[in-house]
């Protein structure tokens, strides 16, 4: 307190006296001048009266000073002794946190004894640090915390003592920078966010249930056991749910709607949508069991947000295969299930409705232009190359966009650029194509649906026209503006589903050797020989071809690798590690290969066939990118595991690349990936 004084009003204020002295003594030299005598005695009165007051001041100076302090403390003492009994939790500390004082209800909170003042705020409270403290008096910091089994919102405010001294009217303060105070107020909101929770748990969420191979499963059954095998799947879905408070309606033979409280979607998750496993446990003698897809909508602001968000969800479901469950609320989209291999359709009817709209699109456009994925591969090239055909059967001009020719395709172009018979400039840049799509191009996309992995991300935005292809397991990344979007996860390749729409497109198309050879090889890489996801449209495309002039024998010779490329497949292979007995994490050497993700996934390929491996992953670094191919034969669904690394593909081929990590860090990703997945179930 040495450098506090008293205010200068007030200091003005008690020499008054002083004042009123200068004031009779101007009045006593009058006085004077009137009558000798008369002003000898007012100058006698008038130093009686000063010396009187200096007595008086000087000897009450410290006892008005001290009456000053005493009222401001009585007046601060009641404002102590309320904020002292107040129910709120209040204290105040200091710029280093230690706390100075506090009242009862916060004593009491942070089990402190009466005036236990020094100890660290941050001490008692874990969860609060310097770096939550407001920066300037103007800023409130306000946040929440867990303490003791409660919630708790806390406010802090910052108080500059020097400024507030040098505010007051009493006393002067000198213009050095003081210190400040934190006021810390502790408010519980426990019960609010009980209220809060069982307001969410109470929401209703819509849902819709699909059978996604209705009609296969009751052609498998005998016809007058059809009838039984319905009502028992009708039974066990509705039973199900209402163990859980659910509505079950049927709305059509193989679809039903599900209402339930958003509680109720908890339990079920927590039992990883057991229904999935209970529906196929129906068997009255049929030879296909039934899968169900559920898409979920929750929490998404409105029952008409919650059911259209259910809508998309259960295509994104059926588009990945069916067998699953996709809920998508406000946090996004989550997935469940999808441990079985989607059932292949026996029939084409898709097929030839998908062929007559993308034949009735190209006739309407002036060119077409098709590219795939990035570092496209057979598949994506023969399909491609399919489009091409379709579009010159309609003499529109035609292009295939190659971001970057790799070993894998090089013997496929060579073949196109040295016929006579087709365009030098069918083969296009990404430059190229930039300049050339227009509104008046159709884009087809085929082997991928996602708008980051095609080989040029920008035609998407210069033309409204577009068509995507793809075999592949739909994720939430999908182009969305797309006129016609075929997507089947059954199929074994784009190739095999271009070739079923080249069968339907027009009469008498024909498809030239050497178109049937790309088409041939794609399905041949993407199914490694049909060995892997083939079924019976599969060798039904296969025929196709080979009666267009696919020659078996010719297209085995373009895939001969170098020598080169057999030894690091051979490497990668030797320096497999197995990971928790049925994982085989391997590294592709750095190497002069044109292709090191083709050679990643060949070598993922070849680890499958040791014993007791369930799943193979092979890390690849290439241009500043980790790429992770992994395969699997039936018993793990590795595009669940690509996914969670922000990837896809199918249930037994999938893959994904991450960006700017090391080698060693995409490794522990990877383990960390599946021991997460282990200790949740997903794997074992």
């Amino acid at each position: 307190m040495s450098d506090l004084k008293l205010d200068k009003r007030f200091r003005n204020y008690l020499r008054s006296p002083i004042r009123y002295v200068i004031i009779l003594t101007a009045v006593d030299l009058v006085v004077f001048a009137i009558d000798l005598k008369a002003g000898m005695v007012m100058l006698a009165g008038i130093a009686v009266y000063l010396a009187a007051q200096f007595a008086v001041y000087e000897r009450r100076k410290n006892a008005i000073f001290a009456e000053m302090v005493e009222f401001a403390s009585r007046y601060g003492q009641i404002e102590g002794n309320i904020l002292k009994n107040t129910v709120l939790p209040y204290a105040i500390a200091n710029e280093s946190g230690r706390i100075l004082w506090f009242n009862d209800a916060f004593g009491q909170l942070a089990g402190l004894k009466e005036k236990e003042y020094g100890k660290s705020l941050y001490g008692v409270f874990r969860t609060i640090s310097s770096e939550k403290l407001p920066g300037s008096e103007d800023e409130v910091s306000e946040f929440e915390i867990e303490y003791n089994d409660s919630a708790y919102k806390v406010e802090i405010v910052k108080t500059d003592v020097t400024r507030h001294a040098r505010e007051s009217s009493l006393i002067d303060v000198s213009k050095e920078t003081g210190s400040c105070i934190y006021t810390v107020s502790f408010q519980d909101i426990t019960e609010l966010h009980r209220y809060i929770d069982r307001y969410h748990n109470e929401m209703m969420v819509t849902a819709l249930i699909y059978l996604d191979n209705y009609e296969e499963a009751l052609e498998s059954v005998e016809e007058v056991r059809r009838s039984l095998l319905i009502a028992l799947i009708d039974r066990k879905i509705t039973k199900y749910f209402s163990n859980f408070d659910g509505l079950v309606k049927k709305f059509e033979k193989d679809k039903f709607m599900l209402v339930m409280r958003r509680s109720s979607l908890k339990e079920v998750q927590q039992k990883q949508f057991s229904i999935l496993e209970e529906v196929k446990t129906v068997n009255i003698g049929n030879d296909m069991s039934v899968t169900v897809s559920m898409g979920i909508g929750a929490n998404n602001g409105s029952y008409t947000q919650d059911y259209e968000a259910a809508r998309i969800a259960i295509d994104l479901a059926l588009g990945r295969g069916g067998d699953q469950v996709v809920i998508k609320d406000e946090a996004g989209t989550h997935f469940f299930g999808g441990q079985t291999q989607a059932v292949e359709k026996n029939t084409r009817v898709k097929a030839r409705v998908k062929a007559h709209a993308l034949k009735e699109f190209i006739a309407s456009k002036e060119k077409v232009v098709c590219m795939g994925h990035q570092m496209i591969d057979a598949d994506a090239f023969g399909a491609a190359i399919g489009i091409y055909r379709a579009a010159r059967a309609l003499n529109k001009k035609s292009y295939v966009v190659i971001d970057q020719v790799t070993s894998s395709i090089r013997p496929l172009m060579n073949l196109f650029e040295q016929a006579p018979d087709y365009d030098e400039n069918m083969f296009l840049t990404r430059e190229q194509a930039k300049e050339m799509v227009n509104d008046e191009t159709l884009v087809v996309v085929v082997d991928t649906s996602r708008p980051s992995y095609t080989g040029c991300p920008e035609l998407l935005r210069k033309t409204k026209t577009i068509v995507v292809l793809d075999h592949h397991r739909q994720s939430e990344d999908v182009i969305k503006n797309a006129v016609l979007s075929y997507i089947e996860p059954y199929a074994s390749s784009a190739c095999e589903m271009v070739a079923e729409i080249l069968q339907y497109f027009s009469d008498g198309i024909r498809i030239r050797n050497i178109e049937a050879d790309a088409l041939y090889a794609g399905i041949m890489v993407d199914t490694d020989n049909f060995l892997q996801k083939t079924g019976v449209r599969t060798f039904e495309a296969a025929a196709f071809l080979r009666r267009s002039g696919a020659d078996v024998t010719r297209v085995r010779k373009m895939f001969r690798e170098e020598m080169l490329d057999s030894k690091v497949k051979g490497e990668t292979v030797s320096n497999a590690e197995m990971y928790r007995d049925h994982y085989a994490i391997s590294i592709s050497p750095k190497s002069d290969v044109d292709s090191p993700t083709i050679i990643a996934s060949q070598s993922a390929n070849e680890l499958l066939n040791i014993i007791d491996v369930k799943a193979s992953f092979v890390l690849t670094d290439y241009q500043n990118k980790i790429y992770i191919s992994a395969r699997a034969i039936d018993e793990v669904n590795v595009q669940r595991i690509m996914e969670r690394l922000g990837g896809g593909g199918h249930l037994n081929m999938a893959g994904c690349q991450l960006v700017d990590v090391s080698m060693d860090y995409a490794v522990e990703v990877l383990k960390k990936t599946l021991d997460d997945m282990i200790n949740e179930g997903e794997l074992k």
